[in-house]
């Protein structure tokens, strides 16, 4: 069951932080309306890492799909872009 709270109640906040716990954050409302949630710092750090892992995967999924449409590149061409890239980072270095 959600804990939801006006923000009016953080006037006492202590108490309204001494329901937040792991997996349980509370809301609070402003006019009735949801307004804020206050979490713990390892669920937000649960939620960056999903976002984080998401976007990754978003990404694999591009590069799927321009290798499927644009054809994929052998070894031999993957090594010499990473090379120039890796050259053209230590040409920035200096």
């Amino acid at each position: 069951m959600p804990k939801i709270y006006p923000v009016s109640d953080l006037r006492n906040y202590g108490a309204v932080l001494e329901e937040v716990s792991y997996g349980s954050p509370v809301y609070l409302t402003r006019n009735g309306r949801g307004a804020y949630s206050i979490r713990t710092m390892e669920d937000e750090e649960k939620i960056q890492k999903a976002d984080a892992m998401i976007r990754l995967l978003c990404e694999l999924n591009a590069g799927i799909r321009s290798g499927e449409e644009d054809g994929w590149m052998s070894t031999d061409e993957v090594l010499t872009v990473l090379q120039k890239h890796r050259n053209e980072a230590a040409g920035r270095a200096l």
